[in-house]
């Protein structure tokens, strides 16, 4: 059986805020993992479940949801038992998705499952496609119709109540054209031109001069 899994990214809570591409998955799906933090597997308590009931509603579908139980200890043996739940549901359904809140990016536990998965079942890690989302503090801009960045301002997102040492990812925006990027420093570069235009080129690591105005860097934090 051919397995596809998708990892999709509810959003900051509205289920018209999610992405033309996270519905299509839910669409296309046999079932749709829910994390809880009920011991039972209830969603009397699940913000996930809410927003997947609705999105269901508005596509005018129904869909088996399977309860992940998801603690929030920030445990090994516990993303463990939660990569387990979706891969049994792999093993009896040929596409499956499993939601976050928020974008998966940032602060979810999506990559610490992937990370799991990748070691028990990489066929499945290989053919598992990420959907991004609308991050709460871009609604949070948006609500209040206030910038999160103009000009030259940087933007920070920090953890408020950090478990251990801070680790920074950056990313680098609004290039010159012929910029050499020597003077970007080292580090764990990924390189994005042109993202989702015909010409997207994606390149492991920090190109040497900027080609293209549209042109993102990310310098991953090294974990």
């Amino acid at each position: 059986m051919n397995q596809k899994l998708y990892m999709v990214s509810l959003g900051p809570g509205d289920a018209e805020l999610l992405t033309y591409k996270a519905l299509n998955a839910f669409k296309n799906c046999d079932a749709i993992c829910v994390p809880t933090k009920s011991e039972d597997k209830s969603f009397n308590k699940s913000i996930s479940y809410t927003i997947v009931r609705d999105a269901l509603a508005l596509l005018g579908i129904e869909k088996k949801i399977v309860p992940v139980y998801s603690p929030m200890r920030f445990k090994y043996e516990d993303w463990e038992a939660e990569a387990d739940v979706i891969l049994n549901t792999l093993s009896q359904h040929a596409t499956v998705c499993f939601v976050t809140l928020g974008d998966a990016g940032i602060y979810s536990s999506i990559y610490y499952l992937l990370d799991i998965i990748k070691k028990k079942e990489l066929r499945v890690y290989e053919n598992c496609e990420v959907i991004p989302g609308v991050t709460s503090f871009s609604a949070a801009s948006a609500e209040v119709q206030k910038a999160l960045c103009l000009g030259d301002e940087a933007l920070v997102i920090q953890p408020i109540n950090p478990r251990g040492e801070v680790k920074t990812t950056q990313i680098l925006m609004r290039p010159r054209i012929g910029m050499d990027t020597q003077e970007l420093g080292e580090g764990d570069f990924y390189t994005f031109e042109n993202m989702y235009l015909k010409d997207a080129k994606t390149t492991p690591s920090k190109i040497a001069t900027v080609k293209k105005y549209m042109t993102l860097f990310i310098n991953f934090a090294r974990r």
